[in-house]
Order: C-alpha cells, then sequence, then structure tokens
C-alpha cells in the first residue's frame, strides 16, 4: 500500500480542532456565539483567566480564523467569524458523518 498525502481538508479540521482543543476557547467561542453583536469590553472579568492568558487563547482562535477581532480604542471587539463558521461547519459535520457511517471497527 502506497502512502498517502494530508489532504487540505485533513489539515484544516485538524487547525480547528486544535484550536478548539481547551476549555477556555470552547467558553469564549460559547459566549461570542451567545452575543447578539460583537463583544466589547475585557472578557477576563467574565472567565476564571487572567488576561495575559486570554490574549493568547483569542490570538489562537483568531489564527485558526474562528473569531475576528478590532481594535476600537479603548477596547477590543470581538466576533466569531461567521464566514469560517460555515466551513467549520461542513468540514466537522462531513467528517463526523463519515466516521459514524464506517461500518469497520475493531
Amino acid at each position: 500500500m502506497q502512502k498517502q498525502e494530508l489532504t487540505k481538508e485533513q489539515e484544516q479540521i485538524a487547525r480547528f480542532a486544535k484550536a478548539m482543543g481547551h476549555p477556555i476557547r470552547v467558553a469564549i467561542l460559547q459566549m461570542l456565539a451567545n452575543q447578539t453583536c460583537c463583544f466589547h469590553g475585557d472578557m477576563s472579568e467574565l472567565l476564571p483567566i487572567a488576561k495575559s492568558t486570554l490574549s493568547q487563547h483569542l490570538n489562537e482562535l483568531k489564527d485558526a480564523g474562528l473569531i475576528q477581532g478590532e481594535i476600537v480604542p479603548p477596547t477590543v471587539k470581538y466576533c466569531i467569524n461567521r464566514e469560517n463558521w460555515s466551513s467549520v461547519e461542513k468540514l466537522l459535520g462531513g467528517f463526523i458523518e463519515s466516521v459514524t457511517a464506517s461500518k469497520t471497527g475493531c
């Protein structure tokens, strides 16, 4: 059997999963998803995390394209990146369906 290259889809699924692979990041995504508009303010006041650590988590989510942020002095506003969430939903949904539909197992 010949080695196969990873597909762009596999790499993107892994990137999204890695970005969501920490409970604080999941909490951030849930918080932003429940907002009627972009979040303005200091999330460190709402989450059990230091500002510097929060910044690292926000950057990871932003780098993965899951959220978007804009500096609006004196705060930064954060929103779910709705366009990319369509891709997340499609990729992860298809991946979960393909694993669930698999007839093989141990």
